[in-house]
């Protein structure tokens, strides 16, 4: 509650320069219940209890006019899986430099994925979740500069939109506690829509650095084999384990079709730190849903295939025990795997869905099966209000 105060109290404090400010306010909730059907394996966070914290969400964001052609915006997020702790996921000002050109700079929403401006808002796709095969970078936002331009090409709308910044935080990416620094953290994407057809591509480049979590197993045993190579005079194989200043790149690919009552979204994406011992990552993952009146029914398929070259680490077979370290390690960040979702979608109001989506999560490298069962409520709300001040303009 107190920074949902300062939030509002922000945007009240800049508006009331002005005679009267524009301040619109838009709610937004997932209250997602769900449980895993095998008693011995998790998956998106449940186990063989039902909770309905991991997946819940709710959240304001507060958007106020604060002269001709500028604006601030601020979302505040609280989720299930941090005791809905509110932190501030949004905070930025937009100038709008002409009717097609606009400028931001603040924390935003790094654009990675076509769902990535409302991967919060529930209401806005048709899943319980988005896909968590190609949805999965541990990070959603960054700090720095967007330029954004919208235009008409022809019978396209097209978006494209630049970016700038960095990130510096913790994510879960080997450990769950990794301390994740990106610098120069640069990127484009591009959407072209037509009627009933979209399409879009991204690419982004950063330098990473991750400092693992030494009290996670994980992380101890690939900060000692990284001591254990240095020891053993490979140094250069102890710079591929660590990811220190590598750099990294992210490509995406997508289009949807709305077409009548036919619906369909494909994503593919590539993600690599080069010189690590992160795995070269590509997923993909291909949806088909048929509207029926207020209902929509539908089916994804997702395929996450993590791939990783050995060869560099041939010379560690002169030295037996590193060599068997070396490929744990890589079978520990090793991931092949496919998830099948089948589920429903139910407006039973013009601002709030109802949903239930049943998950089969088949590991390739463990080679096991995980059901999940879940379902939510994703309600929306939205407020347009003018607020007089003392002040002329």
């Amino acid at each position: 509650m107190k920074k949902l105060s300062v939030a509002v109290a922000l945007c009240a404090a800049l508006a009331t320069n002005y005679a009267s400010a524009e301040v619109r306010i838009n709610g937004f909730a997932s209250i997602v219940g769900g449980k895993s059907l095998d008693s011995d394996s998790t998956l998106y966070g449940y186990d063989d209890d039902i909770s309905f914290k991991n997946e819940s969400v709710f959240a304001l964001q507060l958007s106020a006019d604060l002269m001709e052609k500028l604006t601030a915006t601020a979302q505040i997020v609280a989720r299930g899986e941090n005791d809905f702790d509110a932190e501030f996921e949004w905070a930025y000002v937009t100038y709008e430099l002409s009717d097609e050109l606009q400028i931001s700079a603040g924390k935003m929403r790094v654009p990675f994925y076509r769902y990535s401006d409302f991967i919060d808002v529930g209401y806005a796709y048709r899943w319980v979740r988005p896909p968590q095969s190609v949805y999965s970078i541990p990070f959603s936002t960054y700090e720095g500069l967007s330029l954004l331009h919208n235009t008409q090409l022809g019978d396209w709308d097209s978006t494209v939109q630049v970016m700038y910044g960095s990130f510096d935080g913790e994510i879960d990416a080997i450990t769950e506690k990794t301390q994740a620094e990106l610098n120069d953290f640069a990127g484009i994407n591009w959407t072209l829509a037509y009627d009933w057809f979209s399409v879009r591509a991204a690419y982004l480049i950063a330098e990473s650095s991750f400092a693992l979590d030494g009290t996670d197993p994980s992380g101890a045993a690939l900060n000692g084999l990284e001591a254990a190579l240095r020891a053993n005079s490979l140094n250069t194989l102890a710079d591929d384990i660590a990811i220190n200043e590598d750099d990294s790149s992210f490509f995406g690919f997508g289009f949807s079709i709305d077409y009548d009552n036919f619906l369909f979204d494909a994503e593919y994406t590539q993600f690599e730190v080069e010189n690590s011992i992160l795995t070269e990552q590509t997923q993909y993952y291909a949806s088909v849903g048929y509207r029926l009146d207020d209902v929509i029914v539908h089916f994804t398929y997702e395929d996450n295939d993590d791939k990783h070259d050995a060869s560099r680490f041939d010379p560690i077979a002169a030295v037996p025990s590193l060599n068997a370290a070396i490929n744990g390690a890589l079978t520990g960040v090793q991931a092949q795997s496919n998830v099948y979702t089948i589920g429903a979608r139910y407006d039973f109001h013009p601002s709030a869905a109802f949903k239930i989506d049943f998950s089969r999560f088949e590991d390739d490298v463990t080679d096991t099966e995980t059901d999940v069962v879940a379902v939510g409520v994703d309600p929306v709300s939205y407020t347009h209000l003018t607020l007089p001040t003392n002040r002329e303009v």
